[in-house]
């Protein structure tokens, strides 16, 4: 993985007026500002750089798809190393679908911002209970995500004796003869045969069965797949697709189980970063 620094776009903090706007005097050109907050904050994976974007550009004037865009170029062009972007889902909304696809992190990047993920706020569950239930997501991309997991879980693979993965059935395909590489690595080296089982069709759509996961769940679904947890303390729910909705419903559960996504993780390390 090449990338080593990685800048999160997010919005200002507060309420904000004209004279915070990107320029402040028509001759100007918008411009934004970043601060890197140090390699510690992330344990070494990579460098975070914060970039806060206000609501105008100018005075009262919004942004638009293509100012913001060219803006937020300058700041990817200033940053050090191989540098790659992370944009809250507000500043997304900005991009129309021209810029949209732009401002998709890149899979090794995302990669290196799981791997952190996990290792600063799932590696003592992975630990002491050895139990990830993995919920697959769209089965176009069923081979990426696979290999995404296994390559997060490697450092952890010793001490885990449960592997639980839920997938979309697909008429004419065999998930165990199309995923075997990944599979058979789990049992020839560590020993750990992965179970598998496709989601079933209830009221809500897709949903998982009646297995109760604990641990640690990975979840890469865009859309609710609903798992029963078990009624223990010390769950970790790692929402990889940072579904402002899913962390509702995470803290609808009265502390037993731990939301993180990466959206919350970038906004962790940001806060602590104004804290200081």
């Amino acid at each position: 993985m090449e990338t080593d620094t990685i800048i999160y776009f997010h919005p200002t903090q507060g309420q904000m007026h004209k004279n915070t706007a990107a320029k402040k005097h028509w001759w100007q050109d918008a411009a934004l500002r970043e601060e890197k907050l140090g390699l510690e904050k992330t344990g070494g994976f990579f460098l975070p750089v914060d970039c806060a974007i206000p609501p105008y550009y100018y005075k009262k004037k919004p942004w638009t798809g293509e100012l913001l865009s060219a803006a937020m170029e300058e700041v990817v062009h200033r940053a050090d190393g191989m540098a790659d972007a992370f944009l809250h889902p507000d500043i997304m909304t900005y991009m129309s679908e021209k810029f949209r696809e732009r401002w998709e992190m890149r899979r090794d990047t995302f990669e290196r911002l799981s791997a952190c993920l996990l290792a600063a706020c799932a590696a003592g569950p992975l630990h002491e209970k050895g139990r990830v239930a993995v919920l697959l997501g769209k089965p176009e991309e069923t081979d990426w995500q696979m290999e995404l997991t296994q390559n997060l879980l490697l450092p952890y693979l010793s001490r885990i004796n449960s592997l639980l993965f839920y997938y979309e059935e697909v008429a004419g395909t065999d998930i165990w003869e199309e995923m075997a590489a990944y599979l058979e690595t789990y049992d020839y080296e560590y020993g750990l045969v992965p179970a598998m089982h496709p989601y079933s069709t209830g009221e809500e759509g897709l949903c998982c069965g009646r297995e109760r996961c604990s641990g640690v769940i990975l979840d890469f679904a865009h859309t609710a797949r609903h798992p029963r947890l078990e009624r223990e303390d010390g769950t970790v729910y790692v929402d990889l697709t940072s579904d402002r909705e899913r962390e509702r419903s995470c803290m609808r559960k009265n502390g037993h189980v731990l939301y993180v996504s990466p959206l919350k993780y970038l906004d962790t390390i940001v806060k602590t970063g104004y804290d200081r």
